[in-house]
């Protein structure tokens, strides 16, 4: 049998069922992460108004399509970064210790944020937040999968419920933030961010001896003494030739998103070139590699679409939207918790409706062709209304909206996740879920990029164009399924 087929016996604390029917470590990790979403979506539900709103506002006034461009920048990076986060975890902590060290870098991120003025704070609080969330994502993910053996059909109900945890963050963090940016300002509610984090942080570390396996301790691909030298001298010059793009206006806030896109693309190539041609792999290992290709296409374009709530749809709130209930104007963030509530309130379904179809459940290319359709659709929706001037879209078609995205994300997001971890190859455990997140970066860096497409004047082409491109891409999807399926040599 080759080796990626095979998998060290579960630890003691897999057999632990006591959390739903799952090992205590998945509810370690859905804390954390739970924690981390606090803070990540309380400062990102902030962070484009606090980049054009005017000074006197609090802001640091800049113009709208520079803020799209860098919450989009920032976005991508933050997934651009799990490359890097799953690369220290495979070569040099593992992914156990990596979770620790993401989530501190993480804090200090919405420090900087807080603490430091104007563009100074804004570039080390974004960088600090990006790498730290980046790595710490992918860590969380991979130290989740060790806990369950490849076969084990829990995986995508504990990715399920995983997920719920994060979004229970994502639903309350931009409600509180939201709060003390109208009590305090930005600069609070960014420091607020920084204690949910310390929280999160402090968590982990009391519940870690459930988290540990020997998987999870120790990297899969550790580095030689001379490959740590050579790769340190290679982030140096990187981060010299970022430095000189700055100075020389090549790298600029308008193109930041562009900078990102190009940069995501060719760090997805040469990843999927890096694994799938390595000597450490098997045949079977490679043709799972290579069934990802259509998938990360697919997950790209969902993201793409999915992402622009924190850009396009962010000014939409901030100037379409009629935010008015029960007589009081709520703060453009809240529509931002919408998502997350709707996955707390759904997430168990999926998970549970995963479980009970077990073999019979739809294979997981036709769960990606859903969630791009159903992305499609819901951009749809807000061709009927555009034309209107401010607050003139009822509330009610932004929850209408945000629903459809519910109902496409669990059909990809959590999934993906967890086919990350099932195509793994042994040798590149962590870096092949980074794939999966690297598509989420391109994604999230592309929604910054088709912002800048978008106004009120031409809304019915801007909206019909990008959800047509996602519905075409899951029909696509669908009518592959079987040969994608054949690729993945037993992974469903």
């Amino acid at each position: 049998m080759p080796h990626s087929e095979l998998k060290s016996e579960p630890t003691s604390i897999t057999k632990t069922r006591s959390f739903f029917g799952h090992p205590w470590g998945l509810a370690n990790l859905a804390g954390v992460e739970m924690w981390e979403r606090f803070s990540f979506y309380g400062m990102q539900g902030l962070l484009a108004y606090y980049i054009y709103y005017s000074a006197t506002d609090g802001g640091l006034g800049m113009s709208e399509a520079v803020a799209t461009s860098i919450v989009g920048a920032y976005g991508g990076l933050v997934y651009l970064s799990s490359v890097l986060g799953g690369w220290v975890a495979d070569r040099i902590l593992g992914s156990e210790k990596t979770v620790i060290t993401s989530a501190a870098v993480v804090m200090i991120g919405h420090l900087a944020l807080s603490l430091l003025p104007g563009g100074l704070g804004l570039g080390i609080g974004l960088v600090c937040i990006a790498v730290g969330s980046g790595s710490l994502k992918v860590t969380t993910s991979a130290t989740l999968g060790d806990l369950y053996d490849l076969k084990d059909n829990r995986r995508d109900a504990a990715f399920s419920i995983y997920y719920m945890g994060v979004n229970i963050g994502g639903l309350i963090g931009p409600l509180l933030t939201s709060a003390v940016w109208g009590w305090k300002g930005f600069h609070w509610g960014f420091g607020l961010a920084a204690v949910l984090m310390a929280i999160g942080l402090v968590q982990y570390m009391l519940m870690r001896r459930h988290t540990v396996t020997e998987e999870s301790s120790k990297p899969t691909n550790p580095l030689s003494r001379r490959e740590a030298t050579r790769w340190s001298l290679i982030g140096a010059l990187g981060v010299l030739i970022i430095i000189g793009a700055t100075m020389l206006g090549i790298l600029t806030a308008e193109n930041l998103s562009d900078v990102v896109v190009i940069v995501t693309l060719i760090a997805a190539v040469v990843l999927f070139i890096v694994i799938g041609t390595s000597k450490r792999i098997t045949a079977t290992e490679r043709s799972r590699v290579i069934s990802f290709i259509p998938l990360f296409i697919g997950s790209a374009v969902f993201w793409s679409l999915f992402q622009q709530q924190f850009t396009v749809l962010a000014i939409y709130a901030d100037q379409r939207l009629d935010r008015t209930i029960l007589g009081l104007e709520l703060p453009p963030s809240v529509v931002q918790s919408i998502n997350p509530a709707f996955i707390i309130i759904f997430a168990a379904v999926f998970a549970a409706m995963w479980t009970k179809l077990g073999d019979r459940q739809p294979v997981t290319p036709v769960k990606f062709a859903i969630g791009t359709v159903v992305m499609g659709i819901a951009f749809f929706i807000f061709i009927p209304l555009a034309g209107g001037g401010a607050n003139s879209v009822p509330f009610i078609v932004m929850v209408l909206v945000y629903f459809l995205f519910t109902m496409a994300e669990l059909c990809l997001s959590p999934v993906g996740q967890s086919l990350a971890t099932k195509l793994a190859p042994q040798a590149f455990h962590s870096q092949m879920v980074a794939l999966f997140f690297l598509s989420v970066a391109l994604g999230t860096a592309a929604s910054g990029s088709l912002a800048g497409f978008y106004s009120t004047d031409n809304e019915v082409p801007y909206f019909l164009t990008i959800g047509a491109v996602s519905i075409v891409v899951g029909l696509l999807l669908f009518a592959f399924r079987k040969p994608i399926v054949k690729l993945m040599a037993g992974v469903r």
